[in-house]
C-alpha cells in the first residue's frame, strides 16, 4: 500500500480512536469496582454482573439496532434509519477513521449509560428485568437522544447545541433514567424508617470504590480527548487538561464541603465529587479555558453533596449517588457550556443564545430519558416484577440471583441475613452523605 499524507493521517486517527475506545471500555471495570464497593458485600457480585451485562448484552443491542438509530440516515431530525448491524447506507458519516473504529468507540459510550443506572437500582432489583432494560437503554433510549445532538441533522444539532463528549447525551440521560428507575423500583427495605428518618447502609469496601474511581478517572482520558476522533487534533491536550482539572476541583470541593458542613471529610463525597467534575466538564471540555474547567468542577463538587442529601430526603434511594453525579452534574455541565464556551458563552460576551439552546437541549434529552425509563420500569413491574422478595433482599442478591456469594469462605454467616442491623451517623453528620460512611460510637463494637 502506498503511504501518503492522507493514509498516514487516517492511520494515526484510527489508532487514536481504537486506543480511546479501549480506555472507555475499561471504564466498565471502574463502574464495577465503584458500585461493588459502595454496596453491601452480600450484593456485590450481583452489581458486577449487571455491569457485565451492560458490556455484553448492551453491546449487542447497540450493534443490532442502537447505532443505526443514533447515526443512521436522518429522519426528520429525530432518528436514524440505516446502519443496523453496521450494514446499509453509512456514507454520510465522514471521518478519517473506518466505520468499525467509530462504532467501537460509540458502543463503549452506550454501555456506560446503562451502567449509570445499574448502580442506582443496586441491592433490590431482579437480574432478568434488568437485562430487558439494558437492551432497551442501549438500543433505543440512549441512541434516540444521541441522534438529536450528535446524529447527522439531529434537531438539537441543527439548533446549535454543543455537547462535545456527552454531559447531556451520556450523563444527563443516564442520570435521569436512574432517577426514574429508582422511583418506580422503590427504596431498599432498611433505608427509611416509618418516622421518615434515614438509616445509613454502609459500603462494604471503600478501597474497592476508590479503585473504581481512579479507573473511571483514567478512562475519561479516552472519553473526552477521544471524542475528537483524531490524534492529529492539537486541541486534545487542552481537552485532557480541562478533564483533569475539573476532576481535581470536584474531588477537592466534595471533600472540603463535607468537612465544613459535618466536621469530617466524607470519602464517598470526595470520590463522587471527582466524578461529578468529570461528568460536568465532559460537555464543554473542548470549548473552554482551563480556568473555566476549574470553576465547573468546583461547582460540581458542591452540587453532588447537596444533591445526594436532597434525593435521600425525597426517598429516591440511590446507593452509589449516580443520580447526583450524572443527572444533576450532567445537566450542570450542559448549561456550563452556554456560560463558559469561549465562542458564544455568556461570560465571553456571547449573550444568552447558546445558554438557551443548551437549556432546551438538556431538558429535552432528560425528559425523554426519564419518561422512557419510567414507562419501561412500570411495564416490567406489572408484567414480570422488578424487585426481589423481602427475604431475598435480606439474604442478599448474590446468593438468590446467582447462587454464590462474592466472598466464599471469607465472610461471617450474618452477612447473608440482615447484615448485623443499622449503622447511624455520628453527631452532626447526616445519613444523606451517600450512605457510605460507618460511624461507631466510642466503646461500641
Amino acid at each position: 500500500m502506498e503511504v501518503n499524507a492522507s493514509t498516514l493521517a487516517s492511520g494515526i486517527d484510527t489508532v487514536w480512536v481504537l486506543l480511546c475506545a479501549a480506555l472507555v471500555f475499561f471504564m466498565e471495570a471502574g463502574f464495577a469496582f465503584l458500585e461493588a464497593g459502595f454496596v453491601q458485600a452480600k450484593n456485590s457480585l450481583n452489581i458486577v454482573m449487571k455491569v457485565f451485562a451492560d458490556s455484553t448484552l448492551g453491546m449487542l443491542s447497540y450493534f443490532i439496532i442502537g447505532f443505526g438509530i443514533m447515526f443512521g440516515l436522518d429522519r426528520a431530525g429525530v432518528f436514524g434509519s440505516s446502519g443496523f448491524m453496521l450494514s446499509g447506507e453509512l456514507g454520510h458519516i465522514q471521518y478519517r477513521v473506518p466505520i468499525y473504529a467509530f462504532w467501537l468507540f460509540q458502543a463503549a459510550f452506550a454501555m456506560a449509560v446503562a451502567s449509570i443506572v445499574s448502580g442506582a437500582v443496586a441491592e433490590r432489583m431482579k437480574f432478568a428485568p434488568y437485562l430487558v432494560f439494558t437492551v432497551l437503554c442501549t438500543g433505543l433510549i440512549y441512541p434516540l437522544a444521541g441522534h438529536w445532538v450528535w446524529g447527522a441533522n439531529g434537531w438539537l444539532m441543527q439548533l446549535g447545541m454543543l455537547d462535545f463528549a456527552g454531559s447531556a447525551v451520556v450523563h444527563a440521560v443516564g442520570g435521569w433514567s436512574a432517577l426514574a428507575a429508582v422511583l418506580v423500583l422503590g427504596p431498599r427495605k432498611e433505608k427509611y424508617n416509618s418516622d421518615g428518618s434515614i438509616n445509613v447502609i454502609p459500603a462494604h469496601n471503600l478501597h474497592l470504590a476508590f479503585l473504581g474511581t481512579f479507573i473511571l478517572w483514567f478512562g475519561w482520558f479516552g472519553f473526552n480527548p477521544g471524542s475528537s476522533l483524531s490524534g492529529l487534533d492539537m486541541n486534545i491536550a487542552r481537552i485532557a487538561v480541562n478533564t483533569n482539572l475539573a476532576a481535581a476541583a470536584g474531588g477537592t470541593t466534595g471533600a472540603l464541603f463535607t468537612m465544613f458542613r459535618w466536621g469530617k471529610p466524607d470519602p464517598s463525597m470526595a470520590m463522587n465529587g471527582a466524578l461529578a467534575g468529570l461528568a460536568a466538564v465532559t460537555g464543554g471540555c473542548a470549548f473552554i479555558a482551563p480556568a473555566s474547567a476549574l470553576a465547573i468542577g468546583t461547582v460540581a463538587g458542591v452540587l453532588v453533596v447537596l444533591a445526594v442529601s436532597f434525593f435521600d430526603r425525597v426517598k429516591a434511594d440511590d446507593p452509589v449517588g449516580a443520580i447526583a453525579v450524572h443527572g444533576v452534574n450532567g445537566t450542570w455541565g450542559a448549561l456550563a457550556v452556554g456560560i463558559f464556551a469561549q465562542d458564544g458563552g455568556l461570560v465571553y460576551g456571547g449573550g444568552f443564545h447558546l445558554l438557551g439552546v443548551q437549556a432546551l437541549g438538556v431538558l429535552a434529552v432528560s425528559v425523554w430519558s426519564f419518561a422512557a425509563t419510567a414507562l419501561v420500569f412500570m411495564a416490567l413491574k406489572k408484567l414480570v416484577g422488578i424487585r426481589v422478595s423481602d427475604q431475598e433482599e435480606a439474604e442478599g442478591l448474590d446468593l438468590n440471583e446467582h447462587g454464590i456469594p462474592a466472598y466464599t469462605g471469607l465472610v461471617a454467616p450474618s452477612m447473608f441475613g440482615h447484615g448485623g442491623g443499622h449503622s447511624h451517623p455520628g453527631p452532626g453528620l447526616t445519613p444523606g452523605m451517600a450512605g457510605t460512611m460507618l460511624y461507631v460510637e466510642p466503646g461500641k463494637h
